[in-house]
């Protein structure tokens, strides 16, 4: 759905910030706005996919994000940074934007919105569980209990209300399940490669050439998979508001927020967007909120939560 806040903190270099506590005036409304927009990516990919087809989907969401940053990229003077460091950054568009959002835009086309965005919120399990398998970095009892009760979570999410028999439809349901685990687990995979190999790139620099490599990616099977039926003025809309707002805009502010607030706060920003997400799928898709969603959502974000630190640490 977008650079994962794990792949982002990863990506890039904690800012220097006072030793007071920041302002909640600076960082809370870009932070609810930025939970606003990345929850209205399921529904956009939604209204684009089921009429452009998934890949198609994806590859138009980062060809026009790529043309809007690419200017203010520019402007910021950051094409040395990106000339530099080109070949990582292009690769880590693969992994962090080609290879998620077209599993995701495929994903919702057979499964709720909601519960869609409640598996995306699992993507920092896989960062911490790659981190350590990938890097070496410390895992301790507590977040490796929070890995368990995480996944036990998406397991209980997925398996509840199992078919009794195996159609069509069940078996596209499961390959959707299958796609937002595959997402989650690239996610995962590119906070490692950026943690390794992009580090001091500066972050415009960074978000823009992911852009770029995405597009290159996705440029020749969006063409081989373009629809033969013209898609309604609707679902270009939804694309463009997918690439400009929850992509491009997207950035901008969740960069905003690790600068003024730090990662910690930014990370908790997956967190926040599947309430949105699955308060649009109800109010626009008439998708249903069911208690059971509901429940495991919160196992899986508490789970997510404790594997990543953001609860149970030690206060200094």
């Amino acid at each position: 759905m977008r650079p994962t806040p794990s792949t982002a903190a990863a990506s890039v270099p904690s800012p220097s910030l006072p030793s007071a506590a920041p302002s909640a005036s600076r960082w809370l409304p870009p932070f609810v706005l930025l939970a606003v927009l990345w929850g209205a990516s399921f529904l956009f990919m939604r209204l684009g996919a089921s009429q452009f087809g998934a890949v198609p989907t994806a590859g138009l969401r980062v060809i026009l994000a790529a043309l809007f940053l690419l200017p203010l990229m520019l402007l910021r003077g950051e094409w040395p940074a990106l000339r530099q460091h080109w070949k990582p950054v292009l690769f880590s568009g693969i992994i962090n934007s080609a290879i998620p959002f077209s599993l995701f835009a495929y994903a919702v086309v057979y499964m709720p919105t909601g519960m869609a965005s409640v598996l995306n919120a699992c993507a920092p399990l896989f960062g911490a569980l790659v981190a350590w398998l990938w890097l070496g970095d410390r895992i301790t009892g507590l977040r490796v209990t929070g890995l368990l009760i995480g996944f036990s979570g998406v397991a209980l999410l997925a398996l509840h209300d199992k078919p009794a028999t195996a159609g069509a439809a069940s078996w596209s349901a499961y390959a959707a399940i299958a796609a937002c685990l595959c997402a989650s687990l690239s996610y995962g995979v590119a906070a490692s490669f950026a943690k390794r190999y992009l580090v001091g790139v500066p972050p415009l620099a960074t978000a823009t050439g992911s852009m770029v490599g995405a597009s290159l990616c996705l440029l020749v099977p969006t063409i081989a998979m373009w629809p033969s039926q013209t898609p309604s003025w609707g679902s270009w809309l939804a694309v463009a508001a997918l690439a400009l707002l929850c992509t491009s805009v997207a950035y901008i502010l969740y960069f905003h927020i690790i600068q003024t607030a730090g990662p910690s706060r930014a990370i908790a920003v997956t967190f926040l967007a599947p309430v949105f997400a699955l308060v649009y799928g109800n109010w626009f898709l008439a998708e249903p909120i069911t208690a059971w969603m509901l429940g495991c959502g919160a196992v899986v974000i508490g789970g997510t939560m404790l594997s990543t630190g953001l609860i149970g640490r030690k206060r200094s």
